[in-house]
């Protein structure tokens, strides 16, 4: 993990306790770190401070802890005089969602997509329509991408190139990654809607062969790469751009085909009112699709939700000629039947490996 260290632990989860020092600190400061599963989080408001316990995805932790965090804390306190200090943990988003299903005590999950929130509901810790926002429940969007060593020296520009022999391709596990499956839609929905489902799977089969190893997010994948292994990584656009350090260590490839990543975010009923911190996290969520947190996820290469932010979007980033949609390819439901059950693409593919 990246500044506090925080480890995430299968299944379960690792908390770290995230406060400014006063509401003009720059960036967030540890105070502490603890396990969930002993911790007792069970939050607290004292009225004066009150803790949130948030939930989200590993790629997501820098811009949470050096810019969101610290930035709705100098609001929060000017607008109630209350300080605000956030248990956060981060890890593979499938991983995140299971933990909170199983007891990590997160008031807010973001996470990768959809169907791990909808794990956390069918779990009965959300209640309420997560659905019904301004942005349809969704806090950030991206594409999916690739990240490729400077100059291009494998001359990777397509989804089929990254099965070049040769070619050692950077990939998290779907299994405990929500990256990974927004990789792997991108991949075989782009050849399906270019070709068809035998052609789909057949490269999914040869990239597969490229991948040495699947990592257990997609943060884990784009470590290996920036430490030298691998020649493509597929990722969250946004990722690849900070990793890049927007482009100076390594270029981005994006396919004239690809998948919009939208990336969803909820109050967990249950354990807000079980901590008593409703009131903050409905605030954090409506602050977080708002334009001042809009504007700090696009300038960490993020594409913003609301529409008065479109227009700057489209100068920022570049529009592939057929970017498709969950909703495109028929919902959750229908990807998750066709990829990844017991009997679905990907699994048959993993299984012939």
């Amino acid at each position: 993990m990246k500044k506090l260290g925080v480890i995430g632990v299968a299944l379960v989860g690792t908390l770290c306790t995230v406060g400014c020092g006063t509401e003009h600190s720059g960036s967030a400061s540890t105070s502490s770190a603890v396990n969930a599963s002993s911790a007792g989080l069970g939050s607290s408001s004292t009225g004066k401070t009150v803790t949130l316990n948030f939930g989200s995805y590993s790629v997501t932790q820098n811009v949470y802890e050096n810019q969101l965090f610290p930035a709705f804390q100098k609001y929060w306190k000017q607008k109630t005089g209350q300080t605000v200090k956030f248990n956060a943990s981060f890890q593979g988003s499938g991983s995140e969602a299971q933990a909170i299903a199983n007891g990590l005590p997160a008031d807010v999950a973001a996470l990768s997509l959809e169907a791990d929130i909808d794990k956390i509901q069918q779990a009965g810790l959300i209640t309420h329509n997560w659905k019904d926002t301004p942005t349809g429940g969704m806090v950030t969007d991206s594409v999916v991408a690739i990240g490729v060593r400077k100059g291009n020296p494998k001359h990777i520009e397509t989804w089929a190139d990254l099965a070049k022999p040769g070619v050692v391709v950077d990939l998290p596990n779907p299994s405990s990654s929500g990256g990974a499956k927004w990789d792997i839609n991108a991949i075989y929905y782009s050849t399906l809607r270019h070709g068809n489902a035998a052609q789909a799977k057949s490269l999914l089969e040869s990239i597969l062969k490229n991948v040495e190893s699947l990592d257990k997010s997609g943060e884990a994948s784009m470590t290996t790469f920036t430490n030298g292994t691998g020649d493509a990584v597929v990722s969250y656009e946004n990722e690849i751009l900070e990793s890049s350090h927007n482009l100076k260590s390594f270029s981005e490839v994006l396919p004239s085909s690809t998948m919009l990543i939208e990336n969803p975010i909820a109050v967990v009923d249950k354990n807000v009112d079980a901590d008593g911190t409703r009131q903050v996290a409905e605030a954090f969520v409506n602050w977080l699709e708002g334009p001042t947190a809009q504007k700090i996820f696009m300038e960490a290469g993020f594409r913003p939700v609301i529409p008065q932010l479109q227009a700057q979007s489209k100068k920022q980033f570049k529009t592939p000629s057929d970017l498709f949609t969950v909703k495109q390819l028929g919902g959750w439901s229908t990807i998750n039947n066709t990829l990844y059950s017991s009997n679905g693409i990907w699994t048959q593919v993993l299984e012939s490996r």
